[in-house]
């Protein structure tokens, strides 16, 4: 998985570095390559990207509920 995400990664970057080559050379399909660009990175990347990163449960740390929430407040109070 992680070597997929580093060979999606690279196709996005070549992917952009030809649409920005294609803005600058005025071609009439420029933004047709860039808008495709941004969809492959929004709609197929980021999601894989986020699966990856916390498929393991590792996003628990940072959801908040009710016994996080008193923790924090009982540190603050005992922080004054």
């Amino acid at each position: 998985m992680k070597l997929a995400l580093k060979i999606m990664f690279v196709v996005f970057l070549v992917w952009m570095i030809v649409g920005i080559y294609l803005l600058n050379q005025d071609h009439e399909k420029a933004k047709v390559v860039m808008g495709l660009g941004v969809f492959y990175f929004s709609f197929l990347f980021m999601p894989f990207f986020i699966y990856y990163r916390y498929r393991d449960g590792k996003y628990q740390k940072y959801i908040l509920n009710d016994e996080k929430l008193r923790q924090a407040f009982n540190q603050q109070g005992k922080k004054k």
